[in-house]
């Protein structure tokens, strides 16, 4: 096998189980919801023109402890499949046998993907919570670049995923046109993705293969990595909704509300969106390079 079997592994599954996990987000059941409860809303679109209160108090926040709990399971379930079920006892210079390269590289292969489609969904459940639907286009850049940025460990890759949500934030808020993002481009920029993330992740979740603790860490890791995502998808959406309804409150860098100070340096992937949009020729690259959004 080549020796980058696991990347395009991880991109193919995970981009397809990203576009599975989105699966049952309806936009119609948003909008029935907020029927019931007498809100004037007869599409998806009309959420956005209420209070923001009204917003927040219907959408709920299962999301902040649902999709953290199914990650940390996957997570687990890695562990052990890295392990091999056992606990490693170490007597002297030797141990119990350990799973091959092999069993070890598929459980990453499938814990990665299984935190990338959840995170998708969870940022995808936000989204429609607040009046945007996971399944246009544009919609899903905007969601890679929270994931983006939920899971970013470094000062360095943290600033750079932040910037990317500044500009699409703007750029969508803007109305700015999409019409180069056909459905290839944007199948290209996810696939690339959903190869970075795997690398960011396998950095990341070198403790899994630690015995015994492993699953406790691998647990712990995603928890906290899902809780994290669905904490910046809140806040940028929260954001977001109130830039399109209050248009003067003008742009304001997502740097700034987020800081991470790297107690020792971190190894971590950067990843930029909106670098992806420029390879691919797409406009709004040119006009965020320039200060334009």
């Amino acid at each position: 096998m080549s020796p980058d079997w696991t990347a395009k592994a991880v991109s193919s599954m995970g981009s397809s189980l990203a576009r599975a996990s989105r699966v049952g987000l309806s936009p119609n059941s948003v909008v029935k919801k907020h029927q019931k409860a007498g809100h004037d809303v007869r599409d998806l679109a009309d959420v956005r023109r209420l209070d923001l209160q009204a917003v927040d108090d219907l959408r709920g926040r299962s999301t902040g402890w649902s999709y953290p709990l199914a990650a940390a399971i996957s997570g687990a379930v890695a562990a052990m499949a890295i392990t091999g079920g056992q606990l490693v006892v170490v007597v002297g210079a030797g141990a119990t046998a350990a799973p091959g390269g092999a069993a070890v590289a598929g459980a990453f292969v499938a814990d990665a993907a299984a935190v990338l489609a959840l995170s998708s969904r969870a940022v995808g459940q936000v989204a429609l919570g607040y009046g945007y639907d996971p399944e246009a286009p544009a919609e899903k850049l905007f969601i890679m670049s929270v994931v983006n940025a939920g899971t970013a460990a470094s000062s360095g890759a943290k600033s750079a995923a932040l910037q990317d949500v500044s500009r699409l934030t703007q750029a969508l808020v803007r109305k700015k046109s999409w019409d180069e993002l056909n459905k290839s481009v944007l199948a290209r920029i996810t696939k690339r993705f959903a190869t970075s993330f795997n690398v960011r992740w396998t950095q990341q979740s070198l403790g899994k293969v630690v015995p015994a603790a492993g699953i406790a860490v691998a647990g712990a890791l995603n928890w906290a990595t899902l809780e994290s995502i669905v904490d910046t998808a809140d806040f940028v959406y929260r954001r977001r909704f109130l830039l399109e309804k209050y248009p003067n409150l003008g742009p304001v860098d997502d740097r700034e509300a987020f800081t991470v100070l790297d107690a020792e340096p971190v190894a971590d992937e950067e990843i930029s969106i909106v670098d992806d949009l420029a390879v691919e020729g797409v406009l709004l690259h040119e006009e965020a390079r320039h200060g334009l959004v």
